[in-house]
């Protein structure tokens, strides 16, 4: 698939009505290397690389402090989040020996995983009741693991698995576009952000400095999208303290590079050496275009991230079915 190509937005209005759809609880279907085959010719990732691309393409150039239209749905979702945010509030760490892994994380994690279904029925309308348990399962894969106390790029895209079955299901719609990114998208981040650092959560399959970020992605793809054509903002620039702390709040691209700065010491060019490099790199677009690439080989493609995944009926397994 073309990196720059255009993709039709996400409509509810292409897939079953939901009133006759069978919703399931999603599951593990890749089990082993071979199995990997599947994914990628499964409707299920066609559909979310898909989603990602327009999202990518519908932040192109804009700051997140640009007016955009905000539905009932997405602040729906942002109250999700903030009940998640007052969650952690009401957990603090625990003392224990080991500095990594606080185990009161267990006991916020529990909290959502008996209340998902309840949270995410405060988004989704009463006529689609049905699709709630499915949806749900996204929501509580999007958070880390509770026996390991990680977190990385497999939950990241859970959520957006989350956004991209609400879309389907019409409870997110084609102009929520911009708030999915701005509003929805970068509160996940300031509540996983969160997270992190209270309970010092380990990073979950962690290239150390190879690595473009301990625990996130998209947010690089889609800040880098938003900056593409900026009239002064190069790539070279994310790496000046002084560029970053006076536009963090405008580019989550920047929003990133400030959490890293904050979490770790020494030379950037040491601790986040791929970033580094990609600081060489001419334009926005091109960086862009490197990180969806970069995206697919070393998250989508990879079996220890998408063994976990899971599949239903609006992220399904089969094969990619041709209109």
């Amino acid at each position: 698939m073309a990196e720059g190509e255009r993709h039709s937005p996400p409509d509810s209005s292409e897939d079953i009505p939901p009133a006759t759809q069978n919703f399931i609880i999603p599951k593990k279907e890749i089990h082993t290397v071979p199995d990997m085959g599947k994914w990628k010719r499964s409707q299920a990732y066609a559909d979310y690389i898909g989603f990602i691309l327009t999202l990518n393409e519908g932040v192109k150039g804009k700051k997140l402090t640009f007016e955009y239209k905000v539905s009932e749905a997405i602040e729906k979702l942002v109250t999700l989040l903030n009940t998640l945010d007052r969650w952690i509030d009401e957990t603090p760490p625990v003392d224990q020996p080991s500095r990594f892994g606080n185990k009161a994380y267990r006991t916020w994690y529990a909290k959502l995983d008996e209340e998902a279904e309840n949270l995410v029925a405060t988004v989704v309308p009463t006529h689609l009741a049905a699709a709630v348990p499915e949806v749900a399962v996204y929501l509580k894969e999007s958070v880390g693991n509770s026996t390991r106390i990680d977190y990385g790029t497999g939950h990241e895209a859970a959520f957006a698995a989350f956004l991209c079955c609400l879309c389907k299901i019409g409870v997110l719609r084609v102009d929520d576009q911009i708030a999915i990114v701005f509003k929805v998208f970068d509160r996940y981040l300031e509540v996983m952000r969160k997270l992190q650092k209270t309970y010092r959560m380990e990073p979950a399959g962690s290239q150390g400095v190879w690595g473009l970020d301990d625990f996130q992605f998209l947010p690089f793809i889609w800040g880098s999208s938003q900056l593409i054509d900026h009239p002064y903002l190069e790539p070279r620039h994310f790496v000046d303290e002084k560029a970053v702390n006076e536009n963090h709040k405008d580019y989550m691209f920047l929003e990133c590079i400030l959490f890293i700065t904050e979490m770790k010491t020494g030379p950037f060019a040491e601790h986040s050496n791929q970033l580094w490099n990609i600081s060489a790199v001419p334009s926005w677009s091109k960086v862009n275009q490197g990180l969806i690439r970069m995206y697919k080989a070393e998250c989508l493609e990879k079996f220890p991230v998408i063994q976990h995944f899971k599949f239903g009926s609006l992220l399904p397994i089969h094969p990619v079915t041709s209109c």
